[in-house]
């Protein structure tokens, strides 16, 4: 008996709807051509690991329970006096998401993750980085329902960055706009 692979229900909408509506805006002559999601990197910068260790790792812990993928701990480059930072320590964690698991993160961040954010406006349809990356940054980790507020005694923020497979910020705007990220006018 074969298993059918799961697809999540953003690629399929991509597949169906996304990949024609972008084809017909801009006039594509290979599929090839038509933008697509490539990865989503997150990080997030823990500053007060600098005094107690234990916090990159319940950072870790929780970037792996909003990600559904292990988190790797980043360390510093260099040492700076003035943070009592020193080269090599523990500062933040990372985790880089591609395919299932990118469209997964994405459809939970733009339904669930950004409505639950305070005073939320829009994201800044200006962080394109010129090269077709989104950028975008959130205060608080507990906006995803995988945290337990409760539990998490700390509150961390992230950054968010979604790298497209397109070099022009226009169409990775018409990409993203496409999948329901909430822009601002």
């Amino acid at each position: 008996m074969a298993e059918t692979a799961y697809i999540p229900r953003l690629r399929v909408q991509y597949d169906k709807e996304i990949r024609t509506k972008l084809t017909e805006k801009f006039g594509y002559t290979n599929p090839m051509q038509v933008p697509s999601l490539d990865k989503v990197v997150v990080n997030m910068g823990v500053g007060e690991a600098v005094n107690d260790r234990k916090k990159v790792e319940l950072a870790a812990n929780d970037l792996a329970l909003i990600s559904g993928q292990k988190a790797i701990v980043t360390y510093s480059r260099k040492a700076i006096a003035t943070y009592k930072l020193r080269e090599g320590q523990a500062i933040g964690c990372k985790v880089t998401l591609r395919k299932v698991r990118m469209y997964e993160f994405i459809d939970r961040l733009v339904n669930v993750a950004l409505p639950r954010v305070r005073d939320f406006r829009g994201l800044n349809p200006k962080s394109f980085d010129g090269r077709g990356n989104y950028s975008l940054g959130l205060k608080e980790h507990i906006v995803f329902p995988e945290i337990d507020y409760d539990k998490s005694g700390d509150s961390w923020g992230m950054d968010i960055t979604v790298c497209t497979t397109t070099s022009d910020d226009e169409q990775a705007r018409a990409l993203l706009t496409a999948f329901n990220f909430p822009f601002r006018q």
